[in-house]
């Protein structure tokens, strides 16, 4: 049953309190959250070592407790080293002092005199502004070079509040915090890796045994996906951290080691991490070199390498592992941001991605994958009549030239422009398009199949190094559809069946017919009986009757009686585009004679057409007297509703 508008709105007014409360609770629980968070990524991330430890029959327990004991120790060296390089870093400033102000004197000097002078002139113009009178008093004891000193006016002394020396509880206070967190991670992440069955088993039973086939496909898929990206993300930091180190080691920075760790670890933090990690070493290069040279180098080599691994290596490595959009990941940093600090930074693509995994999964969180996630929301056909609603000709052109750039010509008619012809007739019958914007649709689909189709023939003639001669062109077509010869050309006529949008599919065949070396034509829509009498007159080797179910089916039907009458012996084809329906069945409902058929795309109407052509069966075999007996009474009753048409 629907649901009423009040069900509704209050349906969404608990969706909305349940979504505060679950992000009021994951402010206000970050202390227990964030450790618990960190520990399964780590979790994810040694999860695959262990598995492989367990195969070759090691315990549990030794395995899981070997594996965390090897990532503390080498997280362990690696940072007791970076530490002491950035204690000598810290020791050798002093020593850069004299660099560093060389460098501001050259910034400072004959070049930018006019900088210099506007500054002076914004200065005495505030002193002005603030002092009122006093400054011509202060300007002629200056220029007397008397000792005497003005009088100050009786002002307020500021009061500044110097805090107290830091005691050594206090220090020990800022050890121990994030010790405790390093510890109460590394016990979560051995127990998790111990125990990851029963946490497992425990959720799919917290969620409930009716969904079981869901939420397994939802585990792992989020498992594996987020292991995945942890590991290809560690594995491409590491490598972004060795070639910072080698290109710095080459320049002449020091503390190699330092620069190359830090550029590594940092570049687990999206958007911040890179601009954080390549300023030290720059200002490193600024305060130890006196020229220019290496610092440009520097900055040079943290660019180039930030553009190859951004734009290049991590979208060939690890794109489809994540699947959230560019803007996702920017609003998914900003609101974890702002809920855990720098470490929800850090964990907010992890986080996003198990969102957008349980949306995929969960149909009433479906939202989440829909904003989220990286999937098109709109299929090519559903882009192409949205744009044509709104009257935009040229974008829903880009759409079938994206298309077409990936796909031949058959496969676009099928796949985006008779799929749209098909929502067009869907809002038309139930009245939602107004005269207007039907007669857009129409007429800019029209323009837009001659456009396409002259162009890849155009295409198609420079690859081949032939005139533009479309009877001699098979570019566009399927493989599937290619003929082969010998084969004797055929004349075709593309009859529509009932209105435009039949029309549009009719010509879009008689193009791809001209493809394969046959002459096709699509009569214009008319009434049944002038449709029949051009047909009649053209004397078609097969005849093709274009048609859009549901509502063309009736007119079709009727058109292929009174044809199947007239012309006994020629080929005919019933073009039911996108259908559904067995063609076998569907040509036995439509009371076809022996031998015509039921197609419901492009690519069989055409493999059709070129089982005729290759055929050697006379055509006026093809069709028995019996089978033109047989349709002499159905005839009656379509011809009262021949009219119509």
């Amino acid at each position: 049953m629907a649901r009423t508008p009040s069900n509704r709105a209050l349906s969404q007014l608990v969706t909305l309190l349940t979504a505060l409360v679950v992000v009021a609770t994951l402010y206000l629980a970050r202390v227990v959250l964030v450790p618990f968070v960190l520990a399964i990524l780590f979790a994810f991330v040694l999860t695959p070592v262990v598995r492989r430890l367990d195969r070759i029959r090691i315990p549990r327990a030794a395995s899981s407790a070997v594996v965390l004991i090897v990532v503390v120790c080498i997280l362990g060296i690696v940072g007791w080293a970076t530490t002491e390089q950035l204690v000598d870093v810290a020791n050798q400033l002093p020593e850069y002092r004299s660099t560093i102000a060389k460098k501001i004197e050259v910034l400072r000097g004959s070049n930018n005199q006019r900088v210099t002078t506007a500054t002076n002139a914004i200065r005495e113009v505030g002193q002005e502004l603030a002092g009122g009178g006093l400054t011509p008093a202060v300007d002629a004891i200056r220029a007397t070079g008397s000792a005497l000193r003005p009088v100050s006016p009786a002002r307020p002394i500021p009061v500044e509040m110097v805090p107290l020396a830091s005691n050594p509880l206090e220090s020990l206070n800022t050890f121990i915090g994030p010790v405790s967190t390093f510890g109460i991670v590394t016990i979560f992440t051995l127990f998790m890796l111990i125990r990851r069955e029963d946490l497992r088993n425990r959720l799919l039973r917290l969620v409930g045994q009716k969904h079981l086939n869901v939420m397994t496909q939802a585990l792992d898929d989020a498992g594996s996906r987020v292991s995945r990206y942890l590991l290809l993300q560690l594995g491409v930091n590491v490598a972004y951290g060795f070639v910072v180190g080698l290109c710095l080691y080459f320049i002449g920075v020091p503390h190699v080691l330092l620069w190359g760790a830090l550029a590594a670890l940092l570049r687990f933090v999206p958007y911040v991490g890179f601009v954080v990690s390549s300023a030290f070493p720059i200002l490193m290069s600024i305060a130890m070199f006196d020229g220019w040279i290496r610092p440009i180098l520097t900055f040079t080599a943290f660019f180039v390498l930030e553009l190859i691994v951004a734009n290049l290596v991590e979208p060939f490595v690890y794109g489809t592992q994540v699947g959230l959009s560019s803007l996702a990941i920017l609003v998914a940093a900003v609101f974890w941001t702002l809920l855990w600090g720098p470490v929800g930074l850090v964990l907010s693509t992890p986080l996003t991605v198990c969102l957008v995994v349980i949306g995929r999964y969960v149909p009433n969180l479906s939202v989440l994958n829909i904003i989220l996630g990286d999937e098109p929301v709109l299929s090519p056909h559903s882009q192409f009549y949205q744009r044509l609603l709104a009257s935009d000709q040229h974008e829903a052109k880009s759409v079938l030239e994206s298309y077409l750039a990936q796909n031949n010509l058959q496969q676009l008619y099928d796949s985006v422009l008779i799929p749209a012809l098909f929502l067009a007739e869907q809002d038309r019958h139930r009245n939602d398009l107004d005269e207007a914007t039907q007669q857009f649709i129409t007429l800019s689909t029209k323009e837009l199949v001659e456009e396409l189709y002259d162009h890849t023939s155009e295409e198609a003639a420079l690859e081949n190094g032939t005139p533009s001669d479309n009877s001699d062109s098979t570019a566009g077509m399927a493989p599937a559809v290619q003929q082969a010869a010998p084969f004797r050309s055929l004349t075709i006529a593309c009859v529509p069946a009932r209105d435009d949008a039949d029309e549009i599919v009719g010509t879009m065949l008689a193009q791809l017919a001209e493809r394969t070396g046959h002459r096709s034509q699509c009569t214009p829509v008319g009434p049944v009986a002038e449709t029949v009498s051009g047909v009649e007159e053209a004397r078609p080797d097969v005849i093709c009757i274009s048609a859009l179910p549901p509502f063309a089916v009736s007119h079709a039907r009727t058109l292929y009686l009174r044809l199947r009458a007239r012309l006994p012996a020629v080929h005919i084809l019933m073009g039911l585009w996108g259908s559904a329906g067995d063609p076998a069945r569907l040509a036995r409902r439509m009371r076809m004679a022996e031998g015509d058929k039921v197609v419901v795309n492009l690519a069989e109407a055409i493999a059709e057409i070129a089982a005729v052509a290759t055929s050697q069966t006379p055509r006026g075999q093809r069709v028995h007297e019996a089978d033109v007996n047989s349709l002499a009474t159905p005839l009656v009753a379509g011809g009262a509703s021949a009219g119509g048409g």
